[in-house]
């Protein structure tokens, strides 16, 4: 056989080792409660609020900035 002739029948039996490692390492995963996954939402929309505040403050900042240096 060639070598791509053997490559190419060994695929099937790498594809299957795959799928067994991927089931293998999902069955170690620890999924979050639903208490959990609530308190870590509300915490990721908290910050996503506060980085859009921020960033609201410093673009009306800078408006105001480039508005007076225009009007000069």
């Amino acid at each position: 056989m060639t070598r791509s002739a053997t490559a190419a029948a060994g695929m099937p039996s790498r594809v299957l080792r795959f799928f067994r490692e991927v089931r293998t390492e999902l069955s170690k995963v620890t999924f979050p409660t639903r208490e959990e996954g609530i308190r870590l939402t509300t915490v990721v929309m908290l910050v996503t609020l506060a980085a859009a505040g921020c960033l609201y403050a410093l673009d009306l900042a800078f408006s105001y900035v480039i508005t007076w240096i225009i009007t000069l």
